[in-house]
């Protein structure tokens, strides 16, 4: 004890140490029996709540800031990947009902082979169709390397649609049925009429681009609705290809015979898959 006593560092330490719990118990005291702080002690959290707010408030600031800018960011990369979706959404659709087009065509042509089973047909697909000859030609990517040849009668969507205009080794272009082309090779038809005999004529283009059934004797007794074929009287079309049904019959202008308007049975407005007939018998 004496030792400690002659110690001044250690006895001021522990002085003091006693001093500090002495006022902390004073204060802790006095805390609970005042209803308000000390004025020191009052100030003294004032100032630290006056710091913590000024502090805070660029802190937030910057904060909020970044925030906004990583938002912005996360939407215009959500808003690019919805555009990818939906351009490729349309790009899904546009090509399933390519897809099923095709499909219907092909269902077509599979029926068409079970009621020609006479005739050679050569599947082929459209590949291009000029603007300024949209009603004349197209070409396919199937030619005489196939067994294709000049004339031969091309079906799309269970009707005749035009015939072989010009037979390459890997194309051919396909005269429409619909070409305004005068000097075209027209196709010689049949439709059996009401009193059960065969009216017989050829298919020619009207002015305004219908399809008509021409040069026929006693057309007036087809109704509406009579189917109209080929009667394989010419070129390389065997006989029994639907052209089409008849929808009305007039006479002619000049009075001579009758016009009896046909509705093709054919896919000639956007053909993307034909059927080319090779006739098997001899012409």
């Amino acid at each position: 004890m004496k030792k400690f006593l002659q110690n001044k560092k250690l006895l001021s330490t522990f002085i003091i140490i006693v001093t500090v719990l002495a006022v902390l118990g004073g204060s802790v005291s006095l805390r609970n029996k005042r209803n308000t702080p000390f004025l020191v002690q009052s100030l003294g959290n004032d100032l630290v709540a006056l710091g913590t707010r000024i502090i805070d408030i660029p802190v937030s600031f910057v904060s909020n800031g970044l925030n906004s800018v990583h938002n912005i960011l996360n939407t215009q990369e959500e808003n690019d990947h919805l555009k990818r979706e939906v351009t490729e959404l349309g790009q899904t659709k546009a090509q399933n009902a390519i897809i099923q087009k095709e499909n219907k065509q092909l269902k077509s042509a599979l029926k068409l082979k079970d009621t020609l089973s006479g005739y050679m047909m050569v599947n082929a697909s459209v590949i291009s169709r000029a603007p300024d000859t949209w009603s004349d030609i197209l070409t396919i990517n199937k030619g005489s390397s196939a067994g294709i040849k000049k004339n031969m009668a091309v079906m799309s969507g269970g009707g005749v649609i035009g015939r072989i205009l010009e037979a390459n080794a890997a194309s051919s272009k396909v005269e429409l049925i619909t070409t305004t082309d005068e000097s075209a090779n027209r196709f010689s038809v049949q439709a059996d009429a009401s009193n059960g005999k065969s009216v017989h004529g050829i298919i020619t283009v009207t002015s305004n681009n219908n399809l008509a059934f021409t040069q026929a004797v006693d057309g007036r007794k087809l109704k509406a609705g009579t189917r109209v074929y080929t009667s394989g009287m010419g070129s390389n079309s065997p006989k029994g290809l639907l052209i089409g049904t008849v929808t009305n019959t007039t006479r002619d202008s000049f009075g001579l015979s009758d016009q009896i308007r046909i509705k093709p049975a054919g896919d000639i407005n956007d053909p993307s898959v034909v059927t080319v007939i090779e006739r098997q018998v001899a012409n």
